[in-house]
């Protein structure tokens, strides 16, 4: 089993930046993409970014030029720089890592970390 526990949220102005950092444990060597995703509230939970084992990266197209998406391997430990945060930015932010079972890739999800943006 793989075990992600999310940290660095909080309460910041619009323009402000923050990290959010998600600490991977358990059966890591079974981890192939790591990302973010976030629920806004009253919205369905979103993509916000992915980053393979290689390092290939993917954004949603809200958050390109914004946010960073990175890992440490040694680790274990995947991140999210987020600068020029606007009010939209607000929700729980959730951490996932999709794990190679027998040939299936099966999610694995963080609790969740609130992050609010006011104007």
């Amino acid at each position: 089993q793989v075990q992600l526990v999310e940290s660095g949220g909080g309460l910041v102005q619009a323009g402000g930046s923050l990290r959010l950092s998600c600490a991977a444990s358990g059966s890591v060597d079974s981890i192939r993409v790591m990302g973010w995703y976030r629920r806004a509230p009253g919205k369905q939970r979103e993509l916000v970014a992915t980053i393979t084992n290689g390092g290939s990266t993917n954004y949603a197209d809200s958050v390109k030029g914004r946010f960073t998406i990175s890992r440490d391997n040694a680790k274990n430990t995947v991140y999210l720089q987020m600068n020029s945060l606007k009010p939209e930015d607000t929700g729980v932010y959730y951490c996932n890592a999709h794990v190679l079972i027998i040939g299936t890739l099966y999610p694995r999800w963080g609790s969740g970390t609130q992050v609010t943006i006011s104007s």
